[in-house]
């Protein structure tokens, strides 16, 4: 299994869905980044802004992270982790 190092913090967490669909969501006000090894199998996708991992019980989150998206896209590159 493969990790990555990632300074990162909880901005979302979805809990699953109610009855119509939609999402049940909570969100998050972590104050400060900290620092964690992410197993690559967890990150569904990456945006400018959040970083989509999967979580335990079902459960989805989205993180924010310190990086930019471009040092980020070239460190999964540099690790082979990303198709040309």
């Amino acid at each position: 299994m493969k990790f990555l190092e990632l300074d990162v913090r909880t901005a979302l967490v979805v809990h699953g869905y109610d009855q119509d669909n939609q999402e049940i969501v909570e969100k998050v006000n972590e104050p400060s980044f900290l620092t964690k090894l992410i197993a690559i199998e967890r990150i569904q996708s990456v945006s400018e802004q959040y970083i989509l991992v999967t979580g335990s019980h079902g459960r989805i989150m989205y993180w924010e992270y310190r990086e930019t998206m471009d040092r980020l896209r070239g460190r999964l590159a540099e690790a082979g982790m990303i198709l040309p």
